[in-house]
């Protein structure tokens, strides 16, 4: 069962490693502003994040198969929709219903889903390794799907115009949902309580909160600089292409999965919290500096190293949180601490694409290293003596 999520999980970032690069430009083509980018940003996560909560609120009455079956074919009518349409309003209303996803990292309704399915499958002691593997698939394929955004400039030196290049990149969208459906449908049909009945949060209740709080304000930032806001960025400082975006974004990906795989091995030496904590200041750190470059390539080398060290976190803490909680609670806390991340994430991209259409491109980037600066330090203030359950 795992097998197969994790190649649901490559597909579905394969997706979204072209559409956050693409989908800026593709807005752009379709004569839409830079604060298009960031409204439209913010409804594909608030959309996602209300997904999420509806899971965590009732997803427990309904197989987890059928729930990951129903959000592949929405994806599959999401790339369809994308590729049809043109008016602002229209796209606006898909990406809120739909699953698309602007950012580097998973935050759509699949996650919670897999992840309960991944801590009901995964022995304790293997649950860490697990969870690096699950996060290093979906970094490698995104890191892939970043190159496929050079399709449309392959296209247009073979007469293709530029809009019809981008929506055929969004029909690859929708046949991927497709094909993740099909990897769904050989899933068992199991219900959210694969380790024990599925319960509300109980025992572990404050400690989720807090956890959720702590990644609301990390998420916030992060959604300052989702990678299709990093990507309009690029275009608008450098004028950079959209190809060489792409290889761009893939070798950010390439390094984040990278790093992923040192995760674990960092965490048993040091803990998860501390890995969290240590490898995201350096990150933030670097990405303010890139922010005051004026040399496109020293800018490019500052978020590579960011890139090196950014995601680290993520597998350290999937497994926290799953190990902080009791197994039956394990649903429910996947969604309640995915659920405030989502919601503080969908804010900021408008916020964001609002400064970079005033000219302020600097702001966002600041802001966000920031932010995560002080993320880091309450996190490891809070919870560097809170063990793991198992």
């Amino acid at each position: 069962m795992i097998a197969l999520i994790l190649w649901a999980r490559a597909l579905r970032a394969v997706a979204d490693g072209f559409v956050a690069v693409l989908l800026p430009a593709y807005l752009l083509a379709l004569g839409h502003g830079e604060l298009a980018v960031g409204v439209l940003s913010t409804a594909t996560l608030l959309g996602s994040a209300l997904a999420t909560l509806a899971v965590g609120r009732w997803g427990k009455r309904f197989p987890l198969r059928e729930l990951l079956l129903a959000s592949a074919l929405l994806m599959a009518g999401t790339g369809v929709a994308f590729a049809s349409l043109s008016a602002l309003w229209p796209l606006l209303v898909v990406a809120f219903v739909g699953p698309l996803n602007p950012s580097g990292g998973d935050v759509s309704v699949f996650l919670p889903l897999e992840h309960t399915m991944i801590a009901a499958s995964a022995p304790p002691e293997k649950r860490a390794h697990v969870f690096a593997r699950y996060s290093f698939v979906g970094s490698m394929a995104g890191a892939l799907g970043a190159l496929a955004a050079g399709v449309p400039a392959w296209l247009a030196a073979r007469g293709w115009t530029e809009l019809a290049g981008l929506r055929v990149m969004f029909l690859a969208y929708a046949a991927l949902g497709a094909a993740v459906w099909l990897l769904y449908l050989r899933l068992p049909s199991a219900r959210a309580e694969a380790e024990g009945p599925a319960a509300p949060l109980g025992p572990s209740r404050s400690i989720v909160w807090k956890l959720a709080s702590l990644f609301s304000i990390d998420s916030f930032a992060g959604g300052l600089v989702v990678n299709a806001l990093l990507a309009l960025w690029l275009f608008q400082r450098f004028g950079m292409s959209v190809a060489a975006a792409g290889v761009f974004f893939f070798w950010t990906g390439l390094l984040s999965a990278s790093s992923q795989l040192l995760a674990p091995i960092l965490a048993r030496r040091i803990g998860l919290i501390n890995t969290m904590v240590y490898t995201h200041i350096p990150a933030s750190v670097c990405l303010i500096a890139a922010a005051f470059t004026t040399d496109m390539h020293l800018a490019l080398a500052l978020l590579l190293a960011r890139s090196a060290l950014s995601q680290m976190d993520v597998p350290a803490r999937s497994a926290y949180v799953m190990s902080v909680v009791t197994p039956a609670e394990r649903p429910a806390a996947a969604s309640f601490t995915a659920v405030p991340r989502s919601l503080a994430s969908a804010v900021s991209p408008s916020i964001a694409g609002g400064l970079f259409a005033a000219g302020a491109f600097a702001a966002p980037l600041v802001a966000c290293g920031a932010l995560k600066i002080a993320y880091d330090l309450a996190l490891l203030a809070a919870f560097r003596r809170v063990a793991p359950r198992s």
